[in-house]
């Protein structure tokens, strides 16, 4: 009788799913590295058979909707950003960088959905228990419905789950948990799969709405496997400026509700704080007018913000003058530097240019072109924007200056703060709508700067 041929080991990329018959270090077809893990025998094609089914399908609309509604967080600005809240057996992951602030942000979530009378379990995989205890502490964060466990074993953090039976499961974090019955170290990707996986399906078995806590790469991606972010409901990006206090949190998948809100937080000593109205802090109000600032308004996902830009240049001995930003696209405001030298008749060639955010605020939608054209025109020139003057425009390579969206929205929000007086461009809809609110529609950059140069306001 001739020898069976045994298949052969097959190996697949975590992050793209192409398959090889030997091990790699580097994927042939996404060239991402460390992702090519061992899968098992290769299966023979049509050799699944069908198998029982836990529910049978029925349509539609006869599935009841009740057990997947949302239940608040407690925090309005997280609620804000999931849609409405927590729902029963969803999963979140929720990645920053280190010292954001994510432990403190869930810590916090922890106890106030145990005051609610709801039971929690709180498993850390990267501090003891006593460590977080004196955190809950310092922000307050005690409550009996709130169980503390210190796990780095998954099985043992299943085990927890069973005992406890908690409506809420945060894991801190999903990097530092592995699993004896898979090879690798935590936080490779071959474990991180393995625990993912477990613990989304004991969470949508059970209803347990699920936060996980995940670490990022040096390019602020989530490290791990990309199935990781395919398997979750949720992935929320925490961000923040280790020099500002101000923490934002943006959606970047969400299956329950929009992708396009953020919420802002305040990181204090106690704990972190909600911040509902944060334009303020991104404005350095001037008791008169100065050269070199201009105040626009940015969206940040459905939320419109007043934002400052201020710009500074300086004779420059130097062959190349230098640009620096800060807060700012560097392309962005070479490309708009570059126009007012064609546009407005400035001669920036022999100049430093310096131009910056207030507050720490990453100012990267193209509608802050103008301001950022109208702050450095104004430096160059010494002249002043008046204070009661917003400016929204992006702005194009032969000078000319294209529309935005929700502006309206961003008009509304500025004279909510005092504006009086916008420049937008020309063919803008919705700009008479907003009342107290002078309105100076314009084609082009150099009819922008005009206003500055104009004896009397519009």
């Amino acid at each position: 009788m001739p020898p069976s041929k045994t298949a052969k080991p097959a190996y697949a990329c975590a992050e793209c799913g192409w398959t090889t018959s030997k091990w790699v270090g580097r994927c042939g077809e996404c060239q991402a590295w460390g992702t090519v893990d061992l899968q098992g025998g290769a299966a023979k094609a049509g050799r699944t058979q069908a198998a029982p089914v836990a529910t049978a399908a029925r349509p539609i609309t006869e599935i009841a909707v009740e057990a997947a509604r949302a239940s608040t967080s407690g925090i309005a600005e997280l609620d804000r950003v999931l849609g409405g809240g927590v729902v029963p057996g969803g999963v979140l992951l929720l990645a920053g960088e280190p010292g954001v602030g994510k432990s403190t942000l869930l810590l916090e979530v922890a106890a106030r959905w145990a005051r609610a009378g709801r039971r929690t379990l709180y498993v850390s995989g990267e501090e003891s228990a006593a460590q977080v205890r004196l955190r809950a502490e310092r922000t307050g964060a005690l409550d009996d419905n709130l169980f503390l466990a210190a796990e780095t074993d998954l099985g043992a953090l299943l085990t927890h789950v069973d005992q406890v039976q908690p409506s809420l499961l945060i894991v801190d974090s999903v990097q530092t948990i592995g699993s004896s019955d898979v090879d690798g170290v935590p936080g490779g990707v071959t474990q991180v799969r393995e625990v993912a996986a477990a613990v989304i399906g004991r969470a949508k078995s059970a209803g347990i709405a699920t936060l996980l806590v995940g670490h990022v790469t040096k390019d602020g991606s989530v490290a791990g496997p990309r199935v990781l972010e395919h398997l979750v409901d949720v992935v929320l990006q925490f961000e923040g400026d280790r020099t500002s206090r101000l923490r934002l949190l943006r959606a970047v998948k969400n299956r329950f509700g929009p992708v396009d809100e953020i919420g802002c937080f305040d990181l204090v000593d106690d704990g972190i704080v909600e911040v509902p109205d944060p334009t303020g802090l991104f404005l350095s109000r001037h008791e008169t007018a100065v050269a070199g600032t201009c105040v626009t308004v940015t969206m940040e996902g459905r939320r419109p913000l007043l934002a400052e830009v201020q710009a500074l240049t300086v004779g420059s001995s130097m062959a190349s003058p230098r640009r620096s930003s800060s807060g700012l696209e560097s392309s962005r405001v070479a490309m708009t530097l570059a126009v007012v030298t064609k546009h407005c008749r400035v001669d920036l060639s022999k100049a430093d240019v310096y131009t910056a955010s207030v507050g720490g605020a990453r100012l990267y939608e193209p509608s802050v072109d103008l301001a950022i054209a109208m702050a450095v025109y104004s430096a160059a020139r010494d002249t002043v924007v008046p204070t009661d003057l917003v400016v929204i425009g992006e702005v194009g390579l032969a000078g000319e200056l294209r529309k935005v969206n929700h502006l309206a929205a961003r008009l509304r929000e500025a004279s909510r703060i005092g504006f009086t007086r916008a420049i937008v461009p020309a063919g803008s809809e919705g700009v008479d709508q907003v009342a107290g609110m002078r309105v100076k529609p314009v084609r082009d950059i150099a009819s922008a700067v005009r206003v500055l140069d104009a004896p009397a306001p519009f």
